[in-house]
């Protein structure tokens, strides 16, 4: 069990040093598009909950 778990994290270290992290400016640009697309979404769910409730304030 315990060769297992060292081979494990033997594994994980090499895995990540493949692993191509993004720059600054990259990672800048994703957290905005990220922020952005929040937003919108909001915004949206927002629109369409008040829609529905005054449909259903009609209604009722």
């Amino acid at each position: 069990m315990k060769d297992k778990i060292i081979k494990f994290f033997e594994d994980v270290v090499k895995e990540m040093k493949k692993v191509t992290w993004p720059t600054k400016p990259e990672l800048m640009e994703s957290t905005k598009v990220v922020i952005i697309a929040c937003l919108i979404l909001a915004s949206f769910t927002y629109v369409i909950d008040m829609i529905i409730n005054l449909v259903l304030k009609g209604i009722f």
